[in-house]
């Protein structure tokens, strides 16, 4: 059995709302899209299970379409209402073809109460303050990437009524990319309940709050690979079946998703998530996780959103790259890559130091949000060679 698939533009939360509202009854499926094209290869019929499809887009840059089922998104929901203070009501600041975005709205719909819908495009916190002064139940939340979080801190720090306004959240989930450990911890000193977020498209989204499962979620390592298990797992890729096949995989009766993150679980059953498997280079002989070096790049003053990619070298073979579009914080450029390969080799070792911090005006980023590490490797290359 078959349904149809219906693209929706996503520059209208309140289109993809209503669309979604009808999908998740047994309607029309829905696909978010960027604009108000539909591609000629979007099927005009899905498997009836499918109520979602969400496009996004892998290290490699191909796109993929997560076909993803009703009861899948609403056992996401269920898992995150037992996690945190139970069903809410959500402010929207997240474009609705993320799979983050998306989630606040299957949430909301869920707990049977109005999302706040921010107007897409650059977050403003003039205006989240205005959509939280909207919301009306006691539970509140909403879904930020760290960058957000990061100007909404600073706003606070100027501004009483902002602070005020963030503690009022019962949480504020942070994920789609590695949260800094300080940006975190500055926000609870404010007193403002940050969770931090594990998932993706393929799992509905965020599964792993905190390092830990929610819900029926099971987490794994296996062979380095963090691989994850439970209701909220995608049907697959829509009309992909190689990919579908080499990214879920059954194992003792359960159909695992693989992550292709490099992790380690605690004793205690805590998710540590360190990096892309993908991402490991050798400089020097010696094995280096852009990932790990990221992590530390992204903890240092005005670098939160820094972007750490592999280059070609001489004489080590390869090199982390980092690439920033914010101005050096130091007196000059010298001084400036000195502190940070300093913190870099102090975190990671003498091999994992940046040859270099590359400047652009906007950093790239893929239809999903992220940024797109393949043109930024080019690109870093290209200047290499000019």
């Amino acid at each position: 059995m078959t349904r149809t698939l219906r693209a929706v533009d996503a520059r209208e939360p309140g289109a993809v709302l209503d669309a979604l509202r009808v999908a998740l009854e047994g309607g029309p499926a829905v696909a978010p899209r960027t604009d108000d094209r539909v591609p000629a290869d979007l099927p005009g019929l899905v498997p009836q299970a499918v109520s979602l499809v969400v496009e996004t887009s892998g290290s490699s840059g191909r796109p993929k379409r997560v076909a993803l089922s009703s009861d899948a998104v609403l056992a996401g929901a269920a898992a995150a209402d037992g996690a945190l203070a139970g069903p809410g009501q959500w402010v929207l600041a997240l474009p609705a073809h993320y799979v983050a975005g998306l989630n606040v709205l299957v949430r909301s719909l869920a707990s049977g109460t109005e999302p706040a819908l921010l107007t897409p495009g650059h977050f403003d916190v003039a205006g989240f303050v205005a959509a939280a002064g909207r919301l009306e139940h006691p539970v509140r939340y909403s879904s930020l990437v760290p960058a957000q979080l990061s100007t909404a801190l600073d706003a606070a720090d100027e501004d009483a009524g902002v602070a005020d306004v963030l503690r009022r959240f019962d949480a504020l989930l942070v994920g789609g990319q590695a949260t800094p450990g300080p940006l975190v911890e500055r926000a609870r000193r404010l007193g403002v309940t940050v969770v931090r977020t594990y998932g993706s498209s393929e799992t509905s989204g965020g599964c792993v709050y905190d390092g830990v499962p929610v819900g029926r979620t099971r987490v794994e390592v296996v062979d380095g690979q963090v691989e994850l298990s439970g209701p909220s797992l995608a049907e697959g890729y829509l009309d992909d079946p190689e990919r579908t096949a080499a990214a879920f995989v059954t194992r003792d009766g359960l159909r695992w998703y693989r992550t292709g993150d490099a992790g380690t679980v605690s004793p205690g059953g805590v998710l540590t998530v360190s990096g892309r498997l993908d991402d490991v280079i050798v400089s020097g002989g010696e094995k280096v996780s852009l990932g790990v070096v990221e992590r530390v790049v992204r903890e240092q003053p005005g670098l939160a959103d820094a972007v750490v990619v592999r280059a070609a070298h001489a004489r080590w073979g390869e090199v982390p790259v980092v690439v920033t579009d914010t101005a050096p914080p130091a007196p000059s450029a010298a001084d400036d890559l000195a502190a940070l390969r300093s913190a870099v080799v102090a975190a990671a070792g003498r091999a994992a130091a940046p040859d270099r911090i590359v400047r652009v005006d906007a950093v790239p980023v893929l239809a999903s949000g992220k940024p797109d590490r393949v043109a930024l490797t080019r690109l870093v290359a290209g200047l290499a060679a000019s």
